[in-house]
């Protein structure tokens, strides 16, 4: 059962515009987007590769501004964050899972994902034991010592889940977390991820064109043409 939401929303659009391009050839990828999540959710984005479910999540996350709109972030308008306060506040407080994995190929496993929780100020050796922890959770704990160079495409995916989960981050942004894992192994990820949010009380805003994925979330919204609408389930 979904734990009650918090009246005060985690993060929050409000009629936020996205254009990519220049001026010569710009793309609108979000149109007058309003979107509010809460903790103790599971929402899914569904829409097809292009259609602007990764730039939802950046500029969500302050990775990107939008054109126009307003973005808040636990409570906060994201303009009103310094530079210094953004960047503690997405090491601190928000998990992500990049499509890409953005591993550290010169660090094993355990130092990319000990690399992140290094701004909690936690002792070294308790770092290093979530991540192994969190390694075995996910099944691989035995690519602890193994570089990003010796993982398959699937491995590399669950070392980017384990780092995105090191800090207890309230707020879990993933981008295709299943994207390069078999069926199965996929479902099973994303039931993992579900009882996460479930036993902490935390929010996790995941994007997929993976209709399955829709069973496990709490609401599930798509996105077309630049505008969210949220689906019946």
């Amino acid at each position: 059962m979904m734990q009650k939401k918090s009246s005060e929303a985690i993060v929050e659009m409000i009629n936020v515009s996205k254009t990519l391009g220049d001026e010569n050839r710009s793309t609108t990828v979000l149109q007058n987007v309003n979107f509010r999540a809460h903790a103790g959710e599971l929402i899914l984005i569904l829409g097809p590769s292009g259609s602007g479910k990764s730039t939802f999540l950046t500029t969500l996350a302050g990775l990107q501004s939008p054109n126009s709109g307003l973005v808040r972030l636990f409570g906060k308008n994201i303009q009103e964050y310094s530079a210094r306060e953004l960047q503690l506040l997405r090491a601190r407080q928000i998990g992500f899972v990049f499509q890409t994995f953005n591993l550290i190929d010169a660090l094993t496993a355990t130092e990319n994902i000990v690399l992140v929780g290094k701004f909690v100020r936690s002792k070294r050796k308790n770092l290093v034991d979530r991540a192994i922890n969190l390694l075995d959770l996910l099944g691989v704990s035995y690519l602890a010592r193994s570089y990003p160079g010796q993982m398959s495409q699937g491995e590399k995916q669950r070392v980017a889940i384990a780092r995105a989960l090191m800090n207890h981050a309230d707020l879990i942004l993933a981008d295709e977390p299943t994207g390069n894992l078999p069926s199965e192994q996929g479902l099973e990820i994303v039931k993992m991820l579900r009882n996460e949010v479930r036993r902490n009380n935390r929010c996790l805003i995941m994007v997929s064109h993976d209709q399955r994925v829709a069973s496990f979330s709490d609401r599930v919204f798509s996105i077309q043409d630049g505008a969210i609408t949220q689906q019946s389930k």
